[in-house]
């Protein structure tokens, strides 16, 4: 059975989280979702129910890219959360390549690290045009100075893979200290999804011509089957109309 249709009238932007393992990527999406439904804008979705898989609770870790959904004052939101996990860059890419712009998330506390690079890397390749800057568990760093250089480095970094370091929006926060509503904490969510309004653009979206997706994961979800995923590139499906499925295999038609 198809999902009831999303009924929506704001610009659409697709947006996710990058960032090394263990830096707070789930947790600032679990965050965003949670300070969003507060003002009636989004459904809470908790971290638990963002990282899904039993693989995933087990090992405390993102295997799989998540999709949740949240509007903003200005524009809806389809949101992705990439693995960092160096074993699962596969489905980095998978989830980047959907992103009309992306969040990193940068641990002060650690600083820049090794998937860091690696994902503003294949953030580039895979032609991610944006990227906004989250500088996570600031509340863990009292050197006002240290902060400063690792805001430095990551700004040096995204300029490195041609990125515009210095113009990029950096946002200081703390998404567990706003999942436990903490007011200061709470404000720099709001702060982060107001840098993402504005400095990230609605895509022009060529709406008139024949509706093109390509498939970019396969999985399957019990009681309802296989799931496709992708980015639609070109023009409009509504619920019920006809879709070629074309591959490998021979062009398929479905409802």
């Amino acid at each position: 059975m198809a999902k009831a249709k999303f009924e929506r009238s704001k610009p659409h932007v697709n947006v996710g989280t990058i960032g090394h393992v263990d830096h707070g990527k789930t947790t600032t999406t679990a965050a965003i979702s949670k300070v969003l439904a507060e003002k009636g804008l989004a459904e809470k979705v908790d971290f638990e129910n963002i990282d899904q898989a039993p693989e995933e609770r087990e090992r405390g870790i993102t295997i799989n890219t998540a999709h949740i959904e949240y509007e903003t004052e200005k524009r809806h939101y389809a949101h992705v959360d990439c693995p960092g996990h160096a074993d699962y860059v596969k489905n980095m890419i998978t989830g980047a390549a959907q992103m009309d712009g992306a969040i990193l998330v940068v641990s002060a506390a650690d600083g820049p690290m090794p998937q860091t690079r690696e994902h503003i890397l294949l953030a580039r390749q895979v032609g991610v045009p944006y990227i906004v800057v989250y500088l996570n568990k600031v509340d863990m760093v009292d050197d006002e100075e240290l902060l400063e250089l690792v805001e430095m480095e990551v700004r040096e970094l995204l300029t490195e893979y041609g990125f515009p370091g210095d113009d990029v929006p950096v946002i200081k926060g703390s998404s567990l200290g706003a999942l436990n509503g903490e007011a200061q904490w709470v404000d720099r969510i709001m702060e982060l999804m107001d840098a993402v309004d504005d400095y990230i653009p609605t895509p022009e979206r060529p709406v008139d011509q024949a509706f093109l997706m390509p498939i970019e994961d396969v999985f399957t979800i019990t009681g309802r089957g296989t799931v496709v995923t992708g980015r639609v590139e070109r023009g409009v499906i509504n619920v019920g109309e006809e879709v070629e499925i074309v591959g490998i295999k021979p062009t398929t038609k479905l409802l």
